[in-house]
């Protein structure tokens, strides 16, 4: 095999890769040793800004593939019968920085980029159909919780419980989070959801309300908190090696995409508010419809820019897809792609795993790390022959009616829209006798380490609300551990 020679950056033959360029071989060095100036430079440059929620994390490449036909409720090319879309997947916990241990009790992120013939498609959920809370106004508020204190930098779960107590409507997805699905075995085994509800628009012009469920084919397993907590310090990196491992062996997972399909009119008169980030539709409802399959089959070659620099955001939509009046989704069509532009720059979308395998005409121009050459006219409207608009009738953007006075306030209330009721579910109708043990055992856990009064008195009642059986056994696991 040819013996490759190292380069500068620029392409230059670099005549030693171990000794710096110095006045003999005892003298000081030159400033003029170009790449050794450029090693060290660079090197003082690799880190990027890691992700403010979601630094953690891993992928991989692959492809979806359409099984059965949905054509009846979406347009999009991605969805169409037999079509199989090139893709990414990033997996990551919430509230870890980059060095974290990927088997922290937190939920995982479930990001994916579909490279679709109409342009990028992303979904940007978790592996919980639910979220903590149902207005964007608390978010950064919530995440500042998972965080660190400002004295000590420590991690207090005094002040995650501070929070969830004082918002109730996070009992749902603190109810998931505090039980088995809490900690997954590994990313190839626990689900993945959009959560949010989002919209599908046919060929007719009709517009669907849905959500997405990428069930896993390898079956939802988890560990428990022991386990979690002996790797943590044996193999911090466990589940990002696990997936690479699995792939490189030729053992690529796969997740069958199911949707949640509401057509547009019920949403007006359903009992539970179906853009509520906290809720979900019950399956006796609304069915989990088949659609296709997600396979993994392609490791990433520099984790840096295939993965550390992929963006996802949900205002990636095409054609035959769209956002719904869900609060938190809206708001998160402006944050991420800010996110997006604060950490990688303004061009984020030309890094080539971001970029979109259809050519695009844009009239964006300049701005930093601007790799795609803009061409003239580049404004509009213009009599240049650049760039027009599509026809509105082919795009049929997601449209919906809305009035009444400019407000603050929460969603108006319906029938079964109460914060306790689906997390009581959860715990009497979903989870067994040994996972409600396993629940209960992880919140007593979990609040004995540091959770203080008048904190303490509020989890407790917090608990009861969800399930008075559940609330007692937390309280009275945690009172005799003081004892």
């Amino acid at each position: 095999m040819t013996e490759k020679i190292a380069t500068t950056d620029s392409g230059a033959p670099v005549p030693s890769l171990e000794h710096s360029l110095s006045v003999g071989p005892d003298g000081p060095l030159l400033l003029q040793d170009h790449y050794l100036i450029e090693q060290m430079a660079n090197f003082n440059r690799e880190r990027i800004v890691e992700r403010q929620p979601h630094a953690k994390g891993g992928g991989a490449f692959g492809h979806f593939e359409v099984t059965n036909d949905v054509s009846q409720y979406t347009k999009a090319a991605v969805f169409q019968p037999g079509v199989k879309t090139e893709m990414l997947a990033r997996f990551s916990t919430v509230a870890g920085e980059r060095g974290s241990p990927d088997t922290w009790r937190d939920p995982r992120g479930f990001s994916l980029k579909f490279y679709t013939t109409e342009g990028n498609f992303d979904l940007v959920g978790n592996n919980t159909p639910v979220f903590f809370m149902k207005d964007p106004m608390k978010f950064q508020n919530f995440i500042r919780s998972q965080k660190r204190m400002a004295a000590n930098n420590l991690r207090d779960h005094n002040m995650q419980w501070d929070f969830w107590t004082l918002v109730p409507e996070s009992a749902h997805q603190v109810t998931w989070l505090m039980g088995d699905r809490g900690i997954p075995k590994t990313w190839r085994h626990m689900n993945g959801y959009s959560s949010h509800t989002y919209s599908w628009i046919n060929a007719a012009g009709e517009m669907f309300w849905v959500k997405y469920h990428f069930k896993t084919d390898q079956g939802v397993d988890f560990l428990t908190q022991e386990d979690a907590d002996r790797l943590a310090g044996e193999d911090a990196d466990y589940h990002q090696r696990d997936l690479y491992d699995t792939i490189e062996a030729g053992d690529h997972p796969t997740w069958t995409l199911k949707m949640q399909i509401m057509p547009f009119e019920d949403a007006k008169t359903y009992r539970i508010n179906p853009f509520d980030l906290t809720k979900v539709w019950p399956h006796a409802d609304y069915p989990l419809i088949d659609v296709g399959r997600m396979t993994l089959d392609r490791n990433v070659v520099d984790y840096h820019s295939q993965i550390e620099q992929a963006a996802f955001e949900p205002n990636n939509v095409v054609p035959g897809t769209g956002l719904s009046p869900d609060k938190m989704l809206l708001a998160r069509g402006f944050s991420y792609s800010d996110a997006h532009r604060a950490r990688l720059g303004v061009n984020y979308k030309q890094i080539p795993v971001n970029e979109p395998k259809v050519e695009v005409n844009a009239y964006s121009k300049d701005g930093a790390m601007r790799m795609k050459l803009a061409t003239d006219p580049v404004y509009t409207p213009n009599s240049m022959g650049g760039p027009v608009a599509d026809d509105p009738r082919r795009v049929a953007e997601a449209h919906w009616a809305s009035d009444g006075d400019m407000v603050r306030a929460a969603y108006t209330p319906r029938a079964e829209d109460d914060d306790w009721s689906q997390a009581g579910t959860l715990v009497r109708e979903v989870l067994d006798d040994e996972a409600r043990d396993r629940l209960a055992s992880n919140i007593i856990g979990h609040v004995s380490d540091g959770v203080k009064e008048p904190v303490l008195s509020r989890v407790f009642e917090y608990w009861r609300n969800v399930d008075p059986d559940l609330g007692k056994k937390v309280e009275e696991g945690v009172r005799s551990g003081q004892g």
